[in-house]
């Protein structure tokens, strides 16, 4: 008997493992231009202005590039959305061309 729970418990853990990896794999990362990055406090205002999009997953920004890299979930949200979240905090960006 004692097998037999251990046994489902650990095909359930492996049915749940998959899912997630399955979700990881689906996730997208862009690079947005951010010019308007004046001073080494703009990433942080840019990088909660992106993390507060639903479906983001990670959110950076970097000064020295001008740049914000986010991975994303297209199924909840898409480049547009993040762009235009940039733009609300006073930071337009674009998509960045690689």
């Amino acid at each position: 008997m004692f097998k037999k729970i251990l046994l489902s418990g650990l095909v359930a853990l492996a049915l749940i493992s998959s899912s997630f990896f399955a979700y990881a794999a689906e996730s997208r990362t862009v690079t947005l231009d951010v010019p308007g990055m004046t001073c080494k406090f703009c990433p942080i205002t840019i990088r909660k202005a992106l993390k507060k999009v639903a479906g983001v997953v990670d959110a950076r920004a970097d000064y020295d590039s001008k740049t914000a890299t986010v991975t994303f979930d297209p199924d909840k949200t898409n480049a547009e959305a993040l762009m235009k979240a940039t733009a609300n905090a006073g930071y337009p960006s674009t998509l960045k061309n690689k």
